[in-house]
């Protein structure tokens, strides 16, 4: 575990390299239909005495709003435009920090199901009953738990990029995923080059298009603290850990899923998609070809066409 301890210290680096200044603070909770992911204003809402840091925009009313779930030390500025702001043709989009994490208030909790739990306080502070949620990463793992505690609040979900509990390759890091932390480069935040694309040529290209979208916003989002690598590292870690019959809780999650992960993902092997469509009770499972960790970067435009039909299906 302490390669890859490392490896998610360098990933945050990263983010602290790339988010430095406050955001602005809006005064209520209202959602922008004309704004965009590079110019839609930070608020903040009161979960329990702590601020939560979210950034809503989009079609309001035409579908229910949906709701997603961060990686690894990310924050509300890696969210990849071309996808957020395509779904927002369709309907509202929420993103939002954690607690802890970046801009929101309080301690990051150090398990999925304690984040999960502020993920559907956060929810309710909103004010909303029912949405669709889409996790990526460590926030898929924060995703599944949410729906599995919230019929009533969660009518559909996407993962993107993530194992069920004590999934294959859940308790360390891959040679190869070793590598491509070890690697040293002169510019930090191509590191996402090699952690979402694979290393053919055309994968590379779709990296360098993710990265000018990644870095359009000038307004940024403030910087995770040291903490919360750790803190989250302890959280990932208890999610590779067995918790009775391996698998079994995946049958409680009765919703719609759709699971999303590149044919080559070195962060969560690519067999663990495999898991989750087999083991929870409808789910639909899309691999996009010479694709990573970042499947839906590289495929901005097919992801949002197959998130949209399914989140538009009765």
């Amino acid at each position: 575990m302490k390669s890859f301890y490392a490896a998610c210290m360098l990933m945050a680096s990263v983010i602290t390299t790339q988010a430095a200044t406050a955001p602005a603070t809006a005064a209520a909770s209202k959602s922008c239909a004309t704004c965009h992911a590079v110019d839609v204003h930070t608020q903040f809402v009161d979960v329990d005495g702590t601020k939560f840091a979210y950034r809503r925009f989009g079609k309001v009313g035409a579908a229910l709003p949906l709701v997603f779930f961060q990686h690894f030390s990310g924050n509300l500025d890696n969210w990849d435009p071309a996808v957020v702001d395509n779904l927002a043709k369709d309907r509202e989009v929420i993103i939002f920090n954690n607690r802890g994490v970046a801009s929101s208030e309080g301690e990051v909790p150090t398990s999925y199901g304690a984040m999960a739990k502020d993920g559907i306080a956060f929810i309710d502070a909103l004010g909303l009953k029912h949405v669709d949620i889409l996790g990526f990463s460590m926030g898929g793992g924060i995703a599944q738990l949410v729906a599995q505690a919230r019929p009533d609040l969660v009518r559909r979900v996407i993962l993107v990029g993530i194992a069920p509990r004590n999934g294959d390759g859940m308790q360390g890091m891959s040679p190869e995923a070793q590598a491509v932390f070890g690697k040293k480069r002169a510019v930090a935040d191509e590191l996402w080059l090699d952690v979402f694309f694979t290393q053919s040529p055309a994968s590379q290209a779709k990296g360098r298009e993710f990265l000018e979208r990644y870095r359009a916003r000038k307004d940024r989002d403030i910087a995770p603290n040291a903490s919360v690598p750790t803190k989250q590292m302890a959280a990932i870690g208890e999610w590779g850990q067995p918790v009775g019959e391996r698998f079994a809780y995946l049958k409680e999650i009765k919703q719609p899923v759709l699971v999303v992960n590149g044919s080559n993902d070195i962060i969560v092997p690519t067999i663990n998609s495999y898991y989750l469509q087999q083991y929870l009770p409808n789910a639909t499972l899309i691999l996009y070809p010479d694709a990573n960790h970042g499947s839906m970067y590289q495929y901005p435009e097919q992801f949002v066409k197959h998130a949209t039909q399914f989140l538009s299906s009765k």
